[in-house]
């Protein structure tokens, strides 16, 4: 999807198993133009589907308001039963901001759905997170306090009048909750225990807010309250982290379900690792993990990283392998599969009819370069070629950092590794941007030509998509250019069976760096903006003689 404006958006209904039901959710959501389902969660247990899809903001907040409807038609809550805590038939509703919008304007958003809600369903709505109009409501478990069972009677308290629609109880659909809050990452750790008891234990030494805090007996011991007569909180080990303890009889275990309200405060593999601490001081053991709904894909790399660091191990790896060690080292397929394009929201975003040249096979790709088609060319494979130059040096890199003997040093070579695939990752990037480079002046040189003004627009986008294509050659100078630190400092300090290898990394650069400063010749001479053509030539000249010399140079070391 190449929307500029993006808000993701996270009901969860009070229904996870009957699967008519929840279709019937769904539909009403898909039936939205613009709108896109990327995740249905059920829990048998739970009973509770957690449904995630992103959009514009009006379409994505249209079909919420679908959802909510249709799930008051369709959810009995006076027969619900399940282990997860809720209030209504859609429980909470929040909106997520993704790309191209800031929170004050998501909040907007959200108030306007709770309130068409109140107004047109007659449900009461209250509004919590960023949207709370009340401090008192911001958090959520302030808001769900007393449930479906005691909804009843909180609407009858004046303090808890909800913001939108009428504080009336309806008993088949009972209330929801609508907010606008960050990316949460629901995150449930499996523990070998079947005591609900244990699990809230764990689950209240790593919370946030922690336990009450008892005199004498730390469990069975009178309350310690502070003047307002409000309990005095011991807090737990992990900020931005909501837990409880729960046992799902379809697994046989208990879990601690835990929400991460902040990933860049506690990332996922922080509070894994933090809970199997917990666990094991109490005598307990996690087996495994599970991830309800979706997660970014920055969350599962650092994971990958830091499980990896941990070992002593270089995480110069592709994005497959940090995922494939993230997975396994929190165990996220011990109860079901952990499929990263169904679970990772960037994966789940692209456009799959978008083909990708670093998609291909390298066969496919060498044959598609040999055909009759002008693209991808020489800036295509230029850039290939770069990144095949960094690729040797991230080889040479990881070899020395598990190489026998080695082990004191890992940390140097891991740091090289990293540094080396993200120039890697970049190159792989300008194999398709050069391309499309490419293929943007043949769309504008197709532009009509028939009047002055359709003339002066097709100049001026031919003009502008030569720019472009121009720029492109040079960023692949830039880029490749930057691999020559990391070739040298593994020829001269890396595994030295691998000498021969960082050298033809040196090879690879050297071309990559000359075959794209003749897409650079080439390109500027259809400027007309001779200014800058000439900061162009001037850059890539300096870049490309600056390549020679370290081409000789290394070389030479042999």
């Amino acid at each position: 999807m190449n929307n500029t404006r993006l808000i993701e958006c996270v009901p969860n209904f009070s229904e996870g198993r009957d699967m008519g039901i929840i279709r019937q959710i769904t539909d009403e959501i898909e039936a939205v133009e613009g709108v896109r389902l990327l995740d249905v969660d059920s829990g048998r247990d739970t009973n509770r589907t957690v449904v995630t899809f992103v959009g514009e903001p009006e379409a994505v907040c249209e079909a919420a308001f679908r959802a909510v409807k249709k799930a008051g038609q369709v959810i009995d809550m006076s027969r619900h039963t399940g282990a997860h805590p809720r209030m209504g038939a859609t429980d909470v509703c929040p909106l997520v901001p993704v790309a191209g919008i800031t929170m004050e304007e998501t909040v907007t958003y959200a108030r306007a759905l709770a309130k068409r809600i109140g107004e047109e369903i007659s449900l009461p709505v209250f509004c919590y997170e960023s949207a709370a109009f009340d401090e008192k409501r911001r958090n959520l478990a302030n808001v769900r306090a007393g449930e479906y069972e005691g909804l009843k009677r909180k609407l009858e308290d004046p303090a808890w009048k909800p913001d939108f629609g009428p504080a009336r109880f309806d008993a088949g659909a009972g209330a929801v909750i609508v907010g606008a809050r960050d990316f949460l990452v629901a995150f449930n750790v499996n523990l070998n225990t079947t005591s609900v008891r244990r699990a809230n234990a764990i689950a209240f030494d790593v919370r946030e807010r922690g336990r009450e805090k008892r005199e004498g007996n730390p469990i069975t011991g009178k309350v310690v309250k502070d003047a307002d007569g409000s309990p005095v909180m011991i807090p737990g080990s992990l900020k931005a982290v909501k837990a409880i303890g729960w046992y799902i009889p379809e697994y046989g275990l208990t879990q601690l379900s835990m929400n991460l309200t902040n990933i860049g405060v506690t990332p996922v593999h922080e509070a894994f690792d933090e809970v199997c601490r917990k666990a094991e001081a109490r005598g307990v053991r996690v087996t495994g993990s599970e991830l309800v709904g979706l997660i970014p894909l920055k969350s599962m790399l650092e994971a990958g990283r830091y499980f990896l660091h941990k070992q002593q191990r270089s995480a110069g790896v592709s994005d497959a392998g940090l995922i494939k060690t993230a997975v396994r080292s929190m165990g996220l397929s011990e109860l079901k599969p952990f499929n990263p394009d169904e679970k990772i929201i960037e994966y789940i975003l692209r456009d799959s009819e978008q083909k990708k040249l670093t998609d291909k096979s390298m066969s496919s790709f060498i044959w598609e370069t040999s055909s009759d088609s002008p693209a991808p060319g020489g800036g295509s494979v230029s850039a290939a070629m770069g990144a095949m130059g960094a690729a040797l040096g991230v080889m040479v890199a990881n070899l020395s950092a598990h190489k026998r003997g080695w082990d004191d040093r890992w940390e140097e070579f891991s740091a090289w590794a990293e540094k080396g695939v993200q120039i890697q990752k970049r190159l792989l990037e300008l194999v398709d941007e050069d391309t499309n480079a490419y293929n943007a002046i043949l769309t504008a040189f197709e532009m009509p030509k028939g009047t002055e003004e359709e003339k002066a627009a097709r100049a001026a986008a031919v003009e502008e998509a030569t720019k472009h294509a121009s720029l492109v050659p040079l960023k692949v100078m830039q880029e490749a250019s930057l691999s020559f630190e990391l070739l040298a400092e593994m020829k001269k300090t890396g595994n030295p069976n691998s000498v021969t290898d960082a050298l033809v990394g040196v090879l690879a650069t050297r071309a990559c760096i000359r075959g794209a400063f003749l897409n650079v010749l080439i390109n500027v001479k259809g400027l007309k903006d001779s200014d800058f053509a000439d900061s162009l030539l001037t850059q890539g000249k300096e870049l490309e003689a600056n390549a020679a010399e370290m081409e000789e140079e290394l070389i030479k070391m042999l």
